[in-house]
């Protein structure tokens, strides 16, 4: 948990809950609050011009989404939509900014956290210009993995489909499914009911 929701609370946030589907911003609109996720999942997601979804990152519990951009004065570039029942804990931008002033060490945290993702999606953008792509799949799953505090081989899930890993990496999904059997025969991921565990 990036922020705890006891203190957010405190300073006037209100818990909201978005069902499959629902969009939470758009694209092109401008940053009013700080967003952190209580429970279920959130894609970012873009179009290109050919209509095609790219998908920049799956957030889950405890993740703060586009946070960076309350700091700057741009609009969202990306969606973010609800990819499962999903609740929120929602603060406006201007007591999100009188928290910080009020406690100096969240704002110390929270630049850690944006220097830590920071490192994780230049790491994910070199090892998405592989021709390899085992090498752009365990980029994304390092980046997921850092979020966690368990280290420990298998101790995570990566909470993506075959097909979010594809739009996240450039493959085909039938590459991402080939290659996560490699994986598994080479004892690097575990596959437990259809889920992928590294």
């Amino acid at each position: 948990m990036l922020i705890p929701e006891d203190l957010l609370l405190s300073y006037g946030a209100k818990i909201e809950y978005f069902e499959t589907g629902d969009i939470i911003f758009r694209e092109d609109e401008k940053p009013k609050n700080y967003y952190q996720i209580i429970s279920g999942r959130i894609k970012l997601n873009h179009y290109n011009e050919k209509g095609k979804e790219l998908i920049l990152a799956v957030l889950h519990h405890g993740l703060s989404v586009c946070e960076l951009l309350l700091f700057i004065d741009y609009t969202y570039p990306v969606n973010a939509i609800a990819i499962e029942p999903t609740e929120v804990i929602k603060l406006s931008k201007a007591k999100f900014t009188k928290m910080l002033d009020d406690h100096p060490k969240i704002s110390r945290d929270i630049n850690k956290f944006l220097a830590e993702t920071l490192y994780h999606k230049f790491i994910m953008l070199e090892n998405n210009s592989s021709l390899h792509p085992d090498v752009r799949l365990l980029g994304v799953f390092d980046y997921h993995k850092s979020f966690n505090q368990d280290k420990e081989r298998y101790s995570f899930e990566i909470p993506l489909t075959r097909q979010q890993l594809a739009s996240l990496t450039g493959l085909r999904v039938e590459t991402v499914i080939r290659t996560i059997k490699v994986l598994e025969k080479q004892n690097v991921v575990k596959i437990v009911q259809g889920k992928i565990y590294y």
